[in-house]
């Protein structure tokens, strides 16, 4: 099927795509082979090395207890950047200047910086200017660093996507009495938010990446943290950064997956044929058309096509 990026590829085009497919699948192939043999001349596919994930000690003591700190650190800044992010989104497109000017300065200075500055600044911050002790501290910078950085991103993402929307959905809104709050809580936002919400699930991915940095800059005790004490006591290096992906790859997958499922439910949704009436009140609605002068919808179905004035 053709379309605007790509054409219908030919019988010529249809055999060079086949090739380069099965010598791409062999060069992969010759790729795995080579690393598993590394792997294997190197003893890092020991039984020994890879036994300790098979024991519940490797996970309740240093996997299990990292995960919980991604996931916890993950999910404040998540539930505080999202609200954030969709308020200064919107401030970003008030008719105000003195909204949207500030609101606008916040998203492209903290958009600017990166999120490991953030973080290390937040540490230092919590450390001369609060009591906070130093076993919260890290996650406290963590998550400020987080929520500052796709806080802004999101807002941006917000942005866009109510820019995207028809202008007539706002025109429509207007014309019929709405404020301007209204339009954008009733009308506009619950638009774009099926627009939205792929860049967004890939912002919260970012969120469950970036918790890593914190381990790497403030000792924070997220998973990459633990895999560390978990190889330096077992010497299984390469065998806990390949279990340790797998669990972030697993973790992602299910945020994806969720997020693709809550899409799917949005856009059934928002598919409706109309409500179906039963027969006394189509003959009521045509009588009070036919007296009053009313419009006369479509027989059976709100919402039909408008017909005639009498």
């Amino acid at each position: 099927m053709s379309s605007v990026l790509y054409d219908t590829p030919g019988p010529r085009a249809k055999r060079r795509n086949v090739i380069f497919s099965v010598v791409f699948a062999v060069l992969m192939v010759l790729l795995l082979w080579w690393v598993w043999q590394t792997m294997s001349e190197k003893g890092q596919l020991d039984s020994a090395k890879w036994s300790p994930f098979v024991e519940s000690q490797a996970w309740t003591t240093y996997l299990l207890p990292g995960l919980g700190n991604t996931l916890k650190a993950a999910a404040l800044a998540m539930v505080i950047a999202l609200p954030l992010g969709a308020v200064l989104g919107i401030a970003r497109l008030s008719d105000h200047r003195w909204v949207r000017v500030p609101a606008g300065v916040i998203v492209e200075f903290f958009r600017a910086i990166p999120v490991l500055l953030l973080m290390v600044f937040a540490n230092q911050f919590y450390s001369e200017s609060t009591q906070i002790s130093s076993d919260e501290r890290p996650l406290y910078a963590v998550v400020t660093g987080l929520v500052l950085y796709n806080a802004s991103v999101l807002a941006e993402i917000v942005r866009a996507g109510i820019l995207s929307l028809p202008k007539g959905q706002t025109e429509a809104a207007q014309a019929i009495g709405l404020r301007k709050t209204q339009v954008m809580s009733s009308i506009l936002l619950p638009q774009a938010v099926t627009v939205m919400l792929p860049a967004i699930v890939s912002q919260l991915v970012v969120i469950v990446k970036d918790t890593a940095l914190g381990g790497a800059m403030l000792n924070f005790t997220e998973l990459l943290t633990a895999r560390k004490t978990l190889a330096a006591n077992y010497a299984n290096v390469i065998p806990s950064f390949i279990v340790v992906a797998i669990i972030f790859i697993v973790l992602n997958f299910i945020l994806t997956s969720l997020a693709s499922w809550l899409e799917d439910r949005l856009r059934r949704g928002k598919k409706s044929t109309g409500a179906v009436l039963p027969a006394a009140a189509v003959a009521g609605t045509a009588a009070t058309g036919a007296d009053g002068g009313g419009v006369i919808g479509a027989p059976g179905v709100i919402g039909g096509d408008v017909g005639d004035k009498p």
